[in-house]
């Protein structure tokens, strides 16, 4: 029996990693156009940063983490997220010694043991962006607008931001104690989950995906409730800056995140047309989390979104360009001296930056021209050996069926200005 990938993996095959890079490259781009550098950190850490960082009341923590025991005893875990890491290495590495705020963004693997659906793999790719050292509300605005920008790029529609503002720990202590106090009446019917989040931390009941936990607490006091003057003052300038932009949002009192760290400022976009995971990005404001892992005092916000959910989205919307790369010319020689000729010949087109092939598999001229076809390209070069003899080449545009001859010297030239004439350039 042949093997098969793990559960909750997939093989990216070409036609597929052609949209990757597209998605890739967008969002290198409207990182550089933002100031934001790219950070690459370790696949796997030790457990206690996710546990310190992400927080041990998380069902990522609780439930998700690829946790196991290296050589040397040492317990380390398949990365389930990146902010924790970013934070950890703008720490070790004294980030905070150079010029602030520091912008970073990253692209990589995600690990997490959890039941495969439409959009969530337990391998996923995120696409993260970290901004520490500002705690002013334009970094929050910067960050909600640099997601939206990247959508409208990418031809997204039907979007909707939802903002909240999860208060600081001040305020949150007087928000603790009122949903408390409203759920004690209910605590039993909450589920297993939840009931022990009670005590640990009641503010993750409202994130709560169980229909019944969902409907105990319909009515329940919010963070809205009770912000004090200076979170509140921060998500008022927040929205003012956000209108300013152009970004459209919706505030979402129940908003809370599913991530122990957040403070202030909350978000997530959501898209209706990918099933029950609607969430394409989600994020906050992290103040205080480069205290629990050990660094200074130091403000922080960020997002992240599924890379595979995102892709889902441009597809369900039918907004993925063309991507994949068709030769523009296809060399069909005859014979081995045409052969090597040829051969020459196209790597000195693909040094000029044409994408250019041949065949690889010995066949005949009308098999060849048929590959050429196959592969949807716009000229083809003959060269046997009546052209070896006149020391020429044999030129055939493939979708008018006409064809010329050419001196051979001639060849790199000829389809060198062709090929600029198709593009433009």
């Amino acid at each position: 029996m042949a093997l098969q990938r793990p559960k909750g993996t997939q093989d990216l095959l070409p036609s597929q990693t052609a949209k990757w890079q597209y998605l890739e490259e967008m969002m290198r781009k409207v990182c550089r156009e933002y100031g934001y550098e790219e950070i690459r950190t370790p696949i796997f850490e030790a457990t206690e940063l996710f546990q310190r960082g992400v927080g041990e009341t998380t069902d990522i923590v609780n439930k998700e983490m690829y946790t196991f025991l290296d050589k040397g005893e040492r317990s380390i875990t398949l990365r389930p997220e990146g902010t924790a890491s970013v934070c950890r290495a703008y720490v070790e590495n004294k980030l905070y010694a150079g010029p602030q705020p520091v912008k970073l963004y990253y692209i990589g693997p995600m690990f997490r043991y959890e039941r495969p659906q439409t959009g969530r793999y337990r391998q996923f790719h995120q696409f993260g962006v970290e901004v520490l050292g500002s705690e002013k509300p334009v970094v929050d605005a910067e960050t909600i607008s640099l997601v939206w920008d990247l959508y409208q790029r990418l031809g997204l529609k039907n979007l909707e931001v939802h903002i909240n503002s999860v208060g600081c720990p001040s305020c949150r202590a007087d928000h603790r104690q009122k949903l408390q106090e409203f759920l004690a009446p209910r605590r039993e019917e909450l589920c297993p989950d939840c009931q022990d989040r009670f005590e640990r931390n009641p503010l993750r009941i409202l994130d709560c995906k169980n229909p019944k936990c969902q409907k105990l607490t319909q009515g329940a006091p919010t963070t809205a409730d009770t912000l004090c003057e200076d979170c509140q003052g921060h998500f008022n300038a927040l929205q003012e800056l956000l209108q300013a932009a152009g970004v459209v949002f919706r505030v979402n009192p129940r908003l809370v995140r599913g991530l122990d760290y957040y403070r202030k400022t909350a978000f997530e976009v959501m898209v209706e047309e990918i099933g029950a995971q609607s969430a394409i990005c989600g994020g906050g404001r992290y103040d205080g989390l480069t205290e629990e892992i050990g660094g200074p005092p130091t403000p922080g916000i960020g997002f992240a979104m599924g890379m595979e959910r995102v892709l889902a989205a441009i597809e369900v919307q039918k907004a993925m360009p063309d991507q994949v790369e068709r030769p523009f010319v296809m060399v069909a020689a005859l014979g081995k001296e045409a052969e090597g000729k040829g051969f020459a010949l196209l790597q000195a087109l693909r040094h000029a930056g044409i994408p250019a092939g041949m065949d690889l598999l010995g066949r005949g001229l009308k098999a060849q021209l048929k590959n050429a076809d196959r592969q949807e390209a716009k000229l083809a070069l003959l060269i046997g050996e009546e052209e070896l003899q006149k020391d020429s080449f044999i030129l055939r545009d493939l979708s008018l069926g006409e064809q010329q001859e050419f001196p051979w010297q001639d060849a790199l030239a000829l389809i060198s200005q062709r090929y600029r004439e198709e593009h433009g350039s």
